[in-house]
């Protein structure tokens, strides 16, 4: 049964039987999700709208989006399309314990966000961005605006080479960085290139982003997971020949990969040839004590670098890059001509090189940093009446920090009383690789990102989580 959903994609579904429809309809779903005929995230028709396609009945169409949707297959949200969920191969097929679907971030109706991952884009430097763009324009020569070289234009090659090595101490050169849309375009390519070579396999620290898991995922890895502790990815546990790491600043849980750890992983990336790749996500934003420098000085010959524009200027830029061991660039950068990724505009990528050239860019740095450090000073004074509820902790660095339960409360009543409240807020329990809801060794936790609201919206957004948090202290 061909259906065209006009508002989704051309689907071929078995036939329904006529006994049970319901049922069957789920069931077709169920195998087009297995087979991966929809892919994640992908969005499915109406309720309304596919009834009418399959000449059912409306409340049969929305149990069987209910059934699959308790299952793990769906997520629906309200006020939104219905979409597949996030679901690793490993998660269709392996017997017993699996991983949990990844799901997307809770949705409902947002009057205040304090999501994490996300700068203040109002303090984008408008008045440092256009002059940069002027003298670019001014000075590029014609032949520049022609087809761009995939692994990023030279000039800001050689000033992020420079950058790097001055800020974060990483050992690179111009050859050895590639410039890419966005750090998980970047991490794609990073992971097919690895699929190239024979790698099956890559670990991710639990818990971590689903979407950077799936990515892997997409490019043909199976993902395993590393488990964290207060002293960062317990990395004696890696089994995979691969491994991505955020050792700065844990992404979401906040903690910093101790030295012993970071002596450790370089030993182990070298020792067994181990290709690890460094998620130094928000590395200039450290507020308490002098910044930690990246793990790839330490085995520059196995551990790749990626770095992005997104927390000090804007996300909607995309503009991230890596530094790759030499023997990796020839590889990626194939991997890049096969799949026809190219870089970031050639304007944007000329003006990034002129700002971190001129200084500019390491003053934005300064004045975020001081703004982001008074907003978390601020959320911490906030929250420091709830001592009984919440636990802050990653608060040394950063755009947001993990608030570990320590009530009875669960996820689903906190994301209740954000809903209540109109507050966007993230949840830690979708960043959990494995199965387990133990709240002794898994608690449930808040991450609460203090960058995202404009100046104006702060003071409001802060107010709505004590709300939340008041509602946990006194249920409904």
């Amino acid at each position: 049964m061909a259906l065209d959903w006009s508002s989704s994609v051309d689907l071929h579904l078995d036939r329904l039987p006529p006994v049970r429809p319901g049922a069957g309809l789920a069931d077709a779903l169920r195998a087009a999700i297995r087979d991966g005929r929809l892919a994640a995230e992908s969005s499915l028709p109406s309720t309304r709208a596919l009834a009418a396609d399959l000449g059912l009945a409306r409340g049969t169409v929305t149990a069987a989006y209910g059934q699959l949707a308790a299952e793990g297959y769906l997520v629906v949200r309200q006020g939104a399309s219905t979409r597949v969920a996030v679901i690793t191969r490993t998660q269709l097929a392996a017997p017993g314990p699996v991983a949990r679907p990844a799901g997307p971030h809770p949705r409902w109706p947002v009057r205040w966000s304090l999501m994490p991952g996300q700068p203040d884009v109002s303090a984008f430097p408008r008045d440092v961005w256009l002059p940069a763009v002027r003298r670019v324009l001014a000075r590029v020569p014609s032949a520049d605006l022609g087809y761009p070289e995939p692994m990023g234009h030279p000039v800001l090659r050689r000033a992020l080479a420079g950058y790097l090595g001055r800020t974060r101490g990483v050992v690179t050169t111009p050859g050895q960085v590639v410039v890419g849309s966005g750090f998980t375009a970047l991490l794609g390519l990073w992971c097919g290139a690895l699929h190239d070579r024979g790698i099956t396999s890559v670990a991710f620290e639990d818990p971590s982003l689903p979407h950077l898991r799936s990515t892997a995922v997409s490019a043909g890895l199976a993902v395993v997971g590393v488990p964290v502790d207060d002293d960062g990815a317990r990395v004696d546990l890696i089994n995979a020949p691969a491994v991505v790491l955020t050792p700065a600043h844990q992404y979401p849980l906040g903690v910093t990969l101790s030295p012993a750890r970071r002596a450790e992983l370089s030993r182990q990336a070298v020792a067994g040839d181990v290709a690890v790749l460094e998620d130094d996500y928000d590395g200039e934003f450290r507020f308490d004590r002098a910044a930690v420098g990246a793990v790839q000085a330490l085995a520059p010959g196995q551990v790749g670098y990626a770095g992005t524009a997104s927390k000090v200027l804007a996300p909607g830029l995309r503009l991230a890059w890596l530094a790759l061991p030499e023997r990796q660039v020839g590889p990626l950068r194939d991997r890049m001509l096969a799949t026809g990724a190219s870089a970031p505009p050639v304007l944007d990528q000329l003006a990034l090189a002129d700002l971190l050239e001129s200084g500019a860019y390491d003053r934005q740095v300064r004045r975020a940093r001081a703004r982001y450090r008074a907003r978390r000073d601020a959320v911490l004074d906030a929250v420091a009446p709830y001592s009984d509820l919440v636990v802050p902790g990653g608060i040394a660095a950063g755009l947001h920090m993990h608030l570990r339960v320590v009530s009875s409360s669960t996820e689903a009543a906190i994301a209740a009383a954000a809903r209540r409240h109109g507050l966007g807020i993230d949840l830690l329990g979708r960043h959990r690789l494995l199965e387990s809801d133990d709240p002794e060794t898994r608690p449930p936790g808040l991450l609460v990102g203090y960058a995202a609201p404009p100046d104006h919206a702060f003071a409001p957004a802060l107010a709505a989580l004590i709300r939340v948090l008041n509602d946990l202290r006194c249920p409904r």
